[in-house]
């Protein structure tokens, strides 16, 4: 009945806001998937909800590419995006949890193949784990385009910002500290600093830590997939619904570059309300998990419509039996991912589509499945 209810209560559109708060017009013309699919031209969505830390329903719609006409499955992969930094922030922290790294310390301490070059911002503060994850290391917003007549950058290209990488560097641009700046070459410094500390590759931590241990054999950092995923991929689709070809970043990868189905995505993010909760702890510990979802510190609302704070590696919003957890996510051309969940209902969703604008309807769709599960619960 749920899965009904919500396939035929889309809650359309109006700001972030109204995802949890739509307002009586809103509540009165309720919209159905599929024509808001065919309006926003997104051609496949995939969804999992978790209610009471079960897996309660999940459930695909349309195709995964409008070229093959193949459909939307359970094994579908998509790309996780910048949902990826959920997964890349337990890393660090199992990291943290061995003793390995600690948050505050300046990243150069544990940083063996590369350095965060010191500058006029740095004199004073300096980059460490907690502010990378948190945005405020001061690093830049850069997109990641190469040189394709040169060749692909390594990491090291990526960071230092040198052909054939087009990027910014990772160079503070800011005192470390004080300002909030979305940063994704914030999670690839991440990334060179996990690999230097445990001598492996970002792939086997992940796998060791995370995919292994949770029965994600969907899940990898690894791309091109290999021949038998890439025939479940999921192609992305512009603005028009035009199918496109992938372009995931090969070599920077921590801040965006997870395949993944929705899943194996829902048993991750179950996974850490269970341990929130102290009810497991097959990837890192209760107390990793109550300082992954700590407020560090309040962001303006006006940034995103929202009263949202900041976590390490999610974005959170709420007290109590209110508090969830979010992160959304968009690679262009045109493949996106939400997971958003309440730590003490042990409610989530996980939802993955491939149209440019499949996050507007992603939250559509969250403001549905919230209306469903939460009218219910005590304002």
């Amino acid at each position: 009945m749920h899965k009904l209810n919500i396939e035929n209560g889309l809650i359309e559109f109006k700001s972030p806001a109204g995802m949890f708060q739509p307002d009586s017009a809103q509540l009165a013309n309720p919209k159905m998937l599929t024509e808001r699919m065919e309006y926003y031209r997104v051609p496949g969505v995939s969804i999992a909800v978790i209610n009471d830390n079960q897996i309660e329903w999940t459930k695909a719609y349309g195709t995964m590419d409008v070229n093959t006409g193949a459909p939307v499955t359970t094994e579908t992969i998509f790309e996780a995006a910048s949902t990826s930094k959920f997964i890349t922030s337990v890393m660090t922290l199992d990291c943290v949890q061995k003793g390995l790294v600690e948050l505050d310390i300046n990243v150069n301490d544990y940083l063996k193949s590369w350095q965060v070059p010191e500058n006029e911002f740095t004199k004073d503060e300096k980059v460490t784990l907690c502010r990378l994850l948190t945005h405020k290391a001061g690093l830049p917003t850069t997109n990641f385009s190469y040189d394709e007549n040169v060749g692909y950058p390594t990491l090291l290209d990526v960071l230092n910002g040198e052909s054939p990488a087009l990027n910014k560097p990772a160079i503070p641009e800011l005192v470390p500290g004080p300002q909030w700046q979305y940063s994704n070459i914030a999670y690839d410094v991440i990334q060179l600093l996990l690999e230097d500390v445990t001598g492996k590759s970002f792939q086997q931590i992940a796998e060791g830590i995370i995919f292994e241990p949770l029965g994600m054999n969907n899940s990898t950092f690894e791309y091109p997939l290999d021949s038998e995923k890439k025939k479940r991929e999921a192609m992305p689709h512009d603005a028009e619904g035009i199918s496109r070809e992938p372009s995931m970043h090969l070599t920077a990868i921590a801040h965006g570059g997870l395949t993944t189905t929705r899943t194996d995505q829902a048993k991750f993010t179950n996974e850490i309300m269970l341990s929130y909760q102290g009810e497991s702890e097959a990837t890192i510990s209760q107390e990793m998990t109550r300082r992954l979802f700590n407020k560090e510190f309040d962001l303006d609302p006006r940034m995103f419509g929202l009263p949202l704070s900041e976590g390490l590696g999610v974005f959170l919003m709420g007290e109590g039996k209110h508090l969830l957890f979010m992160h959304p996510g968009s690679n262009l051309p045109g493949l996106n991912c939400w997971l958003i969940g309440w730590l003490e209902r042990g409610t989530a969703v996980v939802l993955m589509t491939n149209g440019a604008k499949g996050e507007v309807l992603a939250m559509e769709i969250i403001a549905a499945i919230n209306n469903e599960y939460n009218k219910t619960i005590d304002q």
